[in-house]
């Protein structure tokens, strides 16, 4: 999971600027738009305002056969309050220095930027990353690290908040990192809407592992362990011994474990913490108040002490203090909202 940052009250009408450029990526540019671009009257008058910026002179010739006239340009980067920087065009193109000048003049002024997967080689090349943590696609972490040793490199996550930097992996790993930034904003109840808006969970929890390539599992025990794993985090608060989850797959311990991790990406108690914490998670959200001995139980973690236990090794906070922080992003959210 990645670090938690402390949570900014955003303006009213927080400015987006999404860089746009000649060979743009257009996946992750879709992402910032639908995200913050889109209008939401039923999130209220202070949701965000969006802001395509040309890095360079159009039109520009977006991937997939696509022409852009963007009238705005880097000048605009000025007034933004967010900046989000879609996949470079080729880790081999330089980044222009007048883009960088621009990222590192918002960035001393506190405006936050954001780089989606391979975005973050232009946030490396302004400097922005020294000494900070960052992460990417997978497929470009070793040219990162190769490239600006100055970086410390988190590999097996979705996205690193360092506060003003922000970093996703890759491309659908944005997605995970705008919907943060909206908790983070506008607190966890509008960026569930947006969520249901695009038909995707909330919070997507693990790292990159799981979707590094690996071998494919046969399709009988592939639909065998799917039904499994949807009973497994329908009945989290249930004891699940390996053996009972064995039995009920028809599978060997030992062909079940192996199974598991093929098609998850870790094994199957790595896996029942992860679900647990996201669901205390959930349940820590809620505006409703529930004692933390309650959570444990309905989260699957039966003790408040391994509750605690489990939840500082893996989020480096205490469910109290993790508590504390979305009432108050709720609140900053509901005077946003109205």
């Amino acid at each position: 999971m990645p670090n938690l940052s402390p949570v900014p009250v955003p303006p009213s009408r927080p400015l987006v600027a999404v860089l746009a450029y000649d060979g743009l990526c257009t996946f992750e540019f879709a992402v910032a738009y639908e995200i913050f671009g889109l209008n939401r009257p039923e999130l209220g008058p202070d949701w965000y305002r969006y802001l395509p910026v040309a890095v360079e002179p159009g039109p520009l010739r977006a991937n997939g056969g696509l022409m852009l006239d963007v009238a705005d340009g880097l000048e605009k980067l000025g007034e933004a309050d967010l900046i989000l920087v879609p996949g470079w065009r080729s880790l081999r193109e330089p980044v222009p220095e007048s883009l960088c000048e621009a990222l590192r003049a918002a960035n001393r002024r506190g405006a936050r930027i954001a780089s989606l997967c391979s975005g973050v080689f232009v946030l490396a090349a302004a400097g922005l990353l020294d000494g900070r943590r960052a992460t990417t696609h997978w497929r470009y972490l070793d040219a990162l690290k190769t490239g600006y040793p100055a970086i410390t490199i988190a590999p097996d996550v979705l996205y690193v908040d360092e506060g003003a930097i922000l970093t996703a992996a890759g491309s659908a790993a944005g997605i995970d990192l705008c919907l943060h930034i909206v908790r983070k904003d506008f607190g966890p109840d509008a960026a569930n809407s947006v969520a249901r808006r695009l038909v995707v969970p909330p919070h997507r929890d693990g790292g990159q592992a799981q979707y590094i390539e690996r071998p494919v599992p046969e399709q009988r025990e592939g639909a065998r362990l799917g039904a499994l794993i949807e009973w497994m985090r329908a009945n989290l608060e249930q004891d699940q011994p390996i053996a009972k989850l064995a039995t009920r797959a028809g599978m060997s311990i030992r062909t079940f474990q192996r199974r598991f991790e093929e098609t998850t990406g870790m094994p199957p108690g790595a896996w029942l913490v992860r679900e647990r914490i996201a669901r205390a998670q959930e349940l820590l959200e809620r505006p409703e108040p529930a004692t933390l001995d309650d959570i444990a139980v309905l989260s699957g973690f039966g003790s408040l002490a391994t509750f605690r236990h489990h939840f500082r090794a893996r989020l480096s906070t205490s469910p109290s203090a993790y508590r504390a922080r979305f009432v108050k992003t709720m609140r900053a959210g509901e005077a946003c909202i109205g």
